[in-house]
């Protein structure tokens, strides 16, 4: 029979002292369990990745704490209704591994998004065209400090009715005509003679939102500037349901709420000066589909940096931001956009506490 002092071999007892270490180390912080395994004299850190399968043969990096620790909390977030399904599917990805964790996703539009966060109401805003000098000074007025991080890309749709057979491309003059205040284009025929005579019915973004605000700017030559008689909502879903069940109607909206209805709506080519060209993700990252190709941004207050759920899910959204904007069929962001990104959470992150 072996003796008991051979059956706790030293290399055993070496394991037993590691395991301890970290179990110690465990209860402060995340410095110190590094710590522990220095001190024990290794470099293998317990850290649970929280990698899952996304069912394409693809996996994200799951959101975690550092070192397997469990995150709870809410995070508020409120803002732009075209970035609303990008954040929210980043929130039910991110909720799979952690589920204490609680992402409220609001979509009341881009300017709204910002009085609130200003007001100190949420902690993310998000938004489909960067703050506003007006809205800085809110922000600045009550203390509110912040990051912006661009997460996505979109590619601005105009869309008609899948009945519509006249139409495949429209100029950038054209939709002008059709979209400033005093146009009394009102039939498809006034746009272009050879188009039928068949009622334009007009839908699009509301005025709190970014959308409204980027449309007009690049369209009609300066922002917030849209005639009025048009059915107006910061609903993106609304705009399907408008064009889809109106053989003239026309409208715009972001990328993603026109690859889901793809059966419902037909995108116009949009010539921007270089030719026709269709909205996709080569279009936009190619630079090619002007001037309606934007990135989309989250906006994160620094003071909520602080708590770890706000800074791991943030970092789950970088991580993970090409499967995210495909499987909310967004445009991702170019390999500089997304440097950049990495680079102000970084500098962001560096500066807390």
């Amino acid at each position: 029979m072996a003796s008991v002092d051979r059956v706790c071999p030293r290399s055993a007892l070496l394991a037993l002292l590691v395991l301890l270490l970290a179990f110690t180390a465990a209860g402060c912080g995340r410095q110190s369990a590094d710590e522990a395994a220095r001190q024990a004299g290794t470099d293998t850190v317990a850290a649970d990745t929280g990698a899952f399968d996304l069912g394409d043969g693809e996996e994200e990096q799951g959101g975690t704490g550092a070192f397997g620790d469990a995150l709870s909390g809410r995070i508020r977030a409120d803002g732009s209704s075209t970035v609303g399904p990008f954040l929210s599917l980043a929130a039910e990805r991110f909720g799979r591994d952690n589920p204490d964790v609680k992402v409220t996703v609001g979509v009341s539009g881009t300017g709204g998004g910002f009085e609130r966060f200003c007001r100190g109401e949420t902690d993310l805003s998000t938004a489909s065209r960067p703050i506003k000098d007006e809205e800085e000074a809110a922000c600045r007025k009550k203390g509110v400090e912040y990051a912006e991080l661009a997460v996505s890309n979109d590619a601005l749709s105009v869309i008609v009715n899948p009945a519509n057979d006249w139409v495949d491309c429209l100029t950038v003059e054209q939709l002008r005509r059709i979209w400033e205040p005093d146009s009394e284009i009102d039939a498809w025929n006034e746009v272009e003679s050879r188009y039928p005579n068949v009622d334009l019915k007009l839908f699009g973004a509301g005025t709190d939102s970014g959308t409204f605000d980027y449309f007009t700017a690049e369209i009609v030559g300066e922002e917030g500037k849209s005639r009025a008689d048009y059915s107006a909502t910061e609903d993106d879903n609304v705009t399907v349901r408008g064009v889809a069940g109106e053989r003239g109607a026309l409208g715009y909206l972001g990328f993603s709420y026109f690859e889901q209805n793809q059966g419902k709506l037909k995108a116009v080519e949009i010539d921007g000066g270089n030719g026709c060209v269709a909205p996709s993700v080569e279009t936009v990252q190619g630079g090619s589909y002007t001037p309606l190709g934007r990135p989309l941004f989250v906006y994160v207050k620094k003071s909520v940096l602080e708590r770890l759920e706000v800074e791991t899910f943030l970092q789950f959204i970088v991580e993970n931001e090409s499967t995210l904007a495909r499987g909310a069929l967004f445009v991702p962001l170019t390999e500089d956009q997304l440097q950049e990104t990495q680079t102000v959470l970084e500098q962001a992150l560096s500066g807390v506490g």
